[in-house]
């Protein structure tokens, strides 16, 4: 969506207020904020989304737009010219994001092309109240996409929302051309991510403070990647908004995944399209019945990165379930070829110990492993059948690597399902463990080809645009046909699901990546050598090889006692409960970004559903702005 804004000092009100104007191109309407010259970027957000409907403010947040480093900086009058010249590394497209262009408004006709597919997600209903509301309040919905079905002017009052067609923007539109996928840039390496995320705007000052320009781009998108209580009957908008963060970021190639995930995100990605067009009642006019049963059914599939919770299972306090089963265990080391040994593996607690046989499973264990606080990151490869977990478990000076392989599925899920949570501090007996399990074996189930071409609804030749629902190296690798036919046979694994299903389907499975929810910053270590990479997730701080991205070592938030900030030097010291302190200068980038992360997260991770859903504004902003 494409929102233009403001007018400079000439449209200034006698009280010193003045309009940031926002166009948005997809309802050829304009959008008025009234704010003052101190209104920080927090407080534009949310006034923003009480325009525009999306929950959790605190989640979103402006990006400026990365330049190409490899070209040449336009003229100011060329730039002037074309505002919205979409050249560069567009993050927003590739990440569902929003494009804001600041400045006069123009005619914007000749960038639908690449807007329409990058920015249609920012609407539904919208609450005369704040615009924060529980889910004990009863709206009056449309069962397709959770509109209001009341007159659109009762919920914008004089608004000119009001007088356009909301509900279109929580529709996801397909890709018109293979070539947008071509022009737009792709992070080669993870310097390249380090660099796009330099240009985080600082939410505690406001857009003239930190020198934003008229004519500039800004990218309006989920900042923290923590997406609390979705759920299909409000935020129509926001998982419309994450599904379209998610598939740029697949097809653009800045998330790793594998050949067979890759068609799996295509048959979902054909599946959505599908349904997104389509104007058979079968699909689009679902009862409100139907959709009564979708959110029940996705209560389960709730996206919480801590693990969601069943309402109905509590597990059983009373004892904590275990795990105890042949495992093949394997310790890389240097200048070594020896391969997996096979062991009698027993999971207790957030342990797991290896024992040469069953027999000798009473006695002293051959190698035992506390996973509080390791890595976990899966090595899956469902035609060759290989499920292997990898383990980097941190130790006093580093990280120690240790990989196990699974025989089948069911037991690759337990013991996926038990690592993640033990990583965690949690045990098999949190409410969560079953449903990761369940949450696993779907991920696996849906990135399965069918042997049987006989049972395709539609002919492999059919024409389904392939080209534009994988990322531009597998047409480098396959032909169109092979491509086609790949993501016909696992379209049979989506087919029955319902559009909400098969968006809420492709976030979580774009959350089950390893690389999900990393953001890196160039950092030099105190006491390294060489700058390195920190990387900030929404429970851990991670320090990375620069080249390979690979963790070198892990400190959980839950561990955390301060975070303190050398504004002058940049340095970043970080002081935990039970090991020795943490400290990193920012490089290319104001260390205020980094602190306004981890701060951030510090904040997200304290929400909970019981809790009043209005946002502790002062809170936040104690958290992030470094100021207080």
């Amino acid at each position: 969506m494409a929102l233009d804004g403001i007018r400079m000092p000439d449209g200034c009100y006698a009280d010193g207020t003045w309009e940031l104007k926002m166009h948005v191109t997809d309802l050829h309407r304009d959008v008025s904020l009234r704010v003052t010259g101190e209104i920080h970027i927090g407080g534009v957000m949310l006034k923003l989304v009480e325009k525009l409907d999306i929950r959790h403010p605190e989640e979103l947040s402006l990006l400026r737009k990365p330049r190409d480093p490899k070209k040449k900086k336009k003229k100011l009058e060329e730039t002037e010219e074309e505002p919205l010249e979409l050249e560069g590394p567009l993050v927003t497209p590739g990440s569902g994001s929003e494009i804001i262009y600041i400045g006069p408004v123009k005619d914007h006709q000749a960038h639908n092309l690449f807007l329409i597919p990058i920015c249609r997600n920012l609407h539904g209903s919208i609450y005369s109240s704040p615009g924060l509301y529980s889910k004990t309040m009863t709206p009056t919905y449309d069962s397709r996409d959770g509109s209001p079905l009341s007159p659109t002017s009762a919920w914008f009052g004089d608004s000119p929302l009001s007088e356009g067609n909301p509900s279109i923007l929580a529709v996801s539109q397909p890709i018109s051309s293979p070539d947008i996928l071509v022009k737009l840039y792709k992070p080669q390496s993870f310097l390249d991510k380090a660099k796009i995320n330099q240009g985080w705007l600082d939410s505690s000052r406001s857009l003239m403070e930190q020198d934003v320009k008229e004519n500039e781009v800004l990218l309006l998108r989920f900042k923290y990647h923590s997406f609390f209580d979705l759920n299909p009957k409000y935020d129509a908008i926001r998982i419309n908004q994450l599904y379209e963060q998610a598939k740029w970021a697949i097809l653009l190639e800045d998330i790793e995944c594998t050949e067979e995930e890759m068609m799996m995100f295509a048959a979902l990605q054909y599946h959505i399209n599908k349904l997104s067009i389509m104007s058979s009642d079968n699909h689009m006019n679902n009862s409100e019945k139907d959709v009564d049963e979708v959110d029940a059914a996705l209560s389960d599939l709730e996206i919480t990165l801590e693990g969601g919770k069943t309402s109905n299972t509590l597990g059983d306090i009373t004892s904590i379930p275990e795990l105890a089963d042949y495992v093949k265990v394997f310790k890389p080391k240097k200048l070594t070829l020896k391969g997996y040994k096979q062991y009698w593996c027993t999971f207790k607690d957030i342990t797991i110990s290896c024992f040469k046989s069953r027999e000798e499973a009473h006695g002293t264990p051959a190698h035992q492993m506390n996973l509080r606080g390791c890595e976990v990151t899966p090595d899956v490869n469902i035609s060759g059948q290989k499920f292997n977990i990898k383990l980097l478990i941190p130790v006093a000076d580093g990280m120690n690597e240790i990989w196990l392989r699974c025989d089948t599925e069911k037991q690759y899920a337990h013991w996926m399902a038990a690592c993640r949570l033990a990583s965690k501090g949690k045990t098999m007996a949190d409410s969560s463990y079953n449903l990761e399990v369940q949450n696993i074996l779907s991920f696996l189930k849906m990135q399965h080809m069918n042997p049987d071409p006989q049972i395709i609804a539609e002919p492999i030749n059919a024409d389904i645009n392939s080209e534009c629902l994988v990322s531009p190296r597998y047409l480098k690798k396959y032909k169109n046909k092979q491509i086609s036919a790949r993501i016909l046979e696992a379209h049979q694994n989506v087919a029955q699901m319902s559009l909400i299903e098969a968006k809420m389907r492709f976030i979580q499975a774009w959350q089950s990546l390893p690389e999900f929810g990393i953001t890196h910053f160039l950092a030099k270590f105190q006491g390294g050598k060489r700058e390195e990479l920190i990387g900030i997730t929404y429970n851990r701080l991670i320090r990375m090889d620069a080249s390979t991205g690979d963790a070198i070592k892990t400190w959980r938030f839950s561990n955390m006692k301060q975070w303190n900030v050398n504004w002058e030097i940049k340095m970043v010291t970080v002081e935990f409960a039970d090991e020795p302190s943490l400290a990193f200068i920012c490089a290319e980038v104001d260390c205020k970004v980094v602190h306004e992360f981890i701060g951030g997260y510090i904040f997200l991770s304290t929400r909970a559903k019981d809790q009043n859903e209005s946002l502790d504004e002062e809170m936040f902003y104690k958290l992030t702005s470094g100021w207080v």
